[in-house]
């Protein structure tokens, strides 16, 4: 019976990383192209330094995520967010550190630069 709790706790810890955040709005990496120009926003690449300097998209500056919560302090909490990663799994982690930190306008760039780079 205790296994039996402990997997189901587990199981909705794990289910509950990847479920979208409330209030973070979700972009296709297609719709969000066009958008990339405007000087009222705020993008983000929360990949690692490696990753990032590997390759990036112009305009996305790097905020890796294990160092958001330190440097969130350097971002403008009533700008719109943008934020990207290589799959989208780390951009909603990062979106989620965002919300609690008070930002209100966040976007999650769905499936990343995965998606960014297929739908070219």
């Amino acid at each position: 019976m205790i296994q039996m709790l402990l997997f189901i706790i587990v199981i909705g810890l794990l289910v509950s990383r990847f479920l979208p955040v409330r209030g973070v709005k979700q972009i296709d990496a297609a719709d969000m192209k066009p958008k990339r120009h405007s000087q009222h926003q705020q993008l983000i690449d929360v990949r690692s330094p490696v990753e990032f300097q590997t390759n990036h998209i112009k305009g996305f500056q790097n905020v890796p995520l294990p160092q958001l919560k330190e440097r969130a302090h350097q971002l403008v909490k009533d700008k719109e967010v943008y934020v990207i990663c290589q799959s989208g799994m780390r951009s909603m982690q990062a979106a989620k550190i965002l919300k609690r930190q008070g930002f209100t306008h966040i976007t999650n760039i769905k499936g990343g630069r995965n998606a960014w780079h297929s739908k070219a």
